[in-house]
């Protein structure tokens, strides 16, 4: 059914595919990065949700106040999670196109280029929330 291409070819779409599979990795390293920024956020917000029940008026607010920047920056975090992930699947979509170009013969250039665009543009966006979040947590120390 399909014809194979010419093991140049093949060759061809393996170096291609380096810099998306780069790509990728970077992607997963820096999603460590923010889930583990997440986790510490949620920890956080748990002990100061403890103390909430005793806690009296002037402290009660203060602690309100913190609960509502540790949500807020969870929040971004979450969406900074959500465009890494967006930009791993374009990634890999990428990667798809590339090689199922040279398979079935048509010209992969213009969708895998889009693909790549589209993965950089939701990767910059995901570093712009991780440093929006990283705002936040500089201005309450």
């Amino acid at each position: 059914m399909f014809e194979l291409a010419a093991q140049g070819g093949i060759a061809h779409v393996i170096q291609l595919s380096i810099a998306p599979a780069f790509l990728l990795t970077s992607v997963g390293a820096i999603m460590g990065v923010m889930s583990t920024r997440l986790s510490r956020i949620v920890d956080r917000a748990r002990v100061l949700e403890l103390k909430l029940p005793g806690a009296e008026m002037p402290a009660r607010d203060d602690l309100l106040r913190r609960l509502n920047n540790l949500s807020r920056r969870a929040h971004l975090i979450s969406q900074a999670i959500v465009l890494c992930v967006v930009t791993a699947v374009l990634v890999c979509g990428t990667i798809i196109v590339l090689f199922s170009g040279e398979f079935l013969h048509f010209a992969a250039t213009v969708p895998a280029a889009l693909l790549f665009i589209a993965a950089l543009l939701t990767f910059l966006l995901a570093m712009v929330w991780l440093l929006r979040e990283i705002f936040m947590a500089i201005k309450t120390m």
